[in-house]
């Protein structure tokens, strides 16, 4: 998974490529990648165009894999995302493979569940950390540059007098109008 407005989609690919084969027996393969573009950790599976072609797959009895790998679980679970997908995984009778585990994820095991459900939580803090600091910095250098964060600037101006529309001053000055309303 990469946001790509935020990180480089290669590297980050690579890096999390390299991760996931590192869990891989000799004589395994990888057949299909499902690596998420430009998509945040914080939207659901399904709402993730590769994630959710991935859930589809699982569904085809003629996928050809029986074990999914993922090299960084931190950026492809976000807070509970975990437990809503890893319940579709065991159903479907495919593995999923984490480094933090050291391999498969045992669905019997609580302490899988626990380590995984604190990467979620992770992942949700770091994301939380991240905004907090990106906006306290434009603030902050909003505030020492003299610029506005609101939508439009205050530009120090003044009014010119206008002219009467109406001929009629005295009643322009009465305030009253023409047509009544």
């Amino acid at each position: 998974m990469s946001t790509e407005d935020q990180q480089d989609p290669v590297a980050s690919y690579n890096w999390q490529i390299s991760r996931a084969r590192s869990l891989l027996a000799p004589d395994d393969e990888i057949v299909a990648e499902y690596f998420d573009i430009g998509s945040s950790r914080s939207l659901p599976w399904p709402r993730r165009p590769r994630a959710a072609a991935l859930l589809s797959a699982l569904k085809q009895q003629d996928r050809g894999f029986d074990a999914v790998v993922i090299g960084e679980p931190q950026r492809a679970f976000y807070g509970n995302q975990f437990g809503l997908t890893f319940p579709v995984f065991v159903h479907y009778g495919v593995q999923l493979w984490v480094p933090e585990v050291g391999g498969r994820i045992d669905p019997d095991s609580e302490a899988h569940d626990l380590v995984m459900s604190v990467l979620g939580g992770m992942s949700k803090a770091e994301r939380n950390r991240i905004k907090i600091r990106v906006r306290s910095a434009i603030s902050a250098q909003a505030k020492i540059e003299g610029r506005f964060l609101a939508a439009q600037a205050r530009i120090p101006h003044r009014r010119r007098q206008r002219r009467p529309r109406s001929p009629d001053e005295a009643r322009l000055e009465s305030g009253r109008r023409l047509d009544p309303l």
